[in-house]
């Protein structure tokens, strides 16, 4: 596969939950490279993932003008998915601010914020109490 050299300006960068992914679009007929493996194979031919990385291309009418290159790491299939929506939005809000009151009501510019709550000490888990024992 060919190196490509990017340049910091042309980097979207999306996170969710632990998922961080770095999105970069070049010119070409449609296609998704997720970590240097095809986009369908990554994400295990799964639609619901796929519609959710095309979606905001689909809203532009662009998903056959660009390929979409993504560099993941950490987190889960659909973190990584999402991650990688929102670093498509940012990215093409980035290269033009028209873009930005189309994608906008959709929510691809809003980072989910939540993630996994810590285990606090004397639970099982984050709020799983052990059985109580009235004697």
């Amino acid at each position: 596969m060919v190196e490509l050299v990017f340049q910091k300006e042309n980097i979207g960068l999306g996170k969710r939950k632990q998922a961080v992914a770095r999105v970069f679009l070049i010119p070409g007929e449609g296609n998704l490279i997720i970590n240097k493996v095809s986009g369908d194979k990554y994400l295990q031919y799964n639609d619901s993932y796929l519609n959710l990385v095309w979606s905001p291309l689909e809203k532009l009418s662009l998903e056959k003008n660009f390929d979409i290159i993504a560099i993941v790491k950490g987190g889960g299939l659909t973190g990584q998915a999402e991650a990688i929506q929102l670093g498509l939005a940012r990215l093409l809000c980035k290269m033009d601010k028209e873009n930005r009151p189309v994608l906008k009501p959709f929510g691809f510019l809003t980072r989910d914020s939540r993630i996994k709550e810590r285990k606090k000490y004397g639970l099982r888990k984050a709020r799983k109490a052990p059985q109580y024992s009235k004697r």
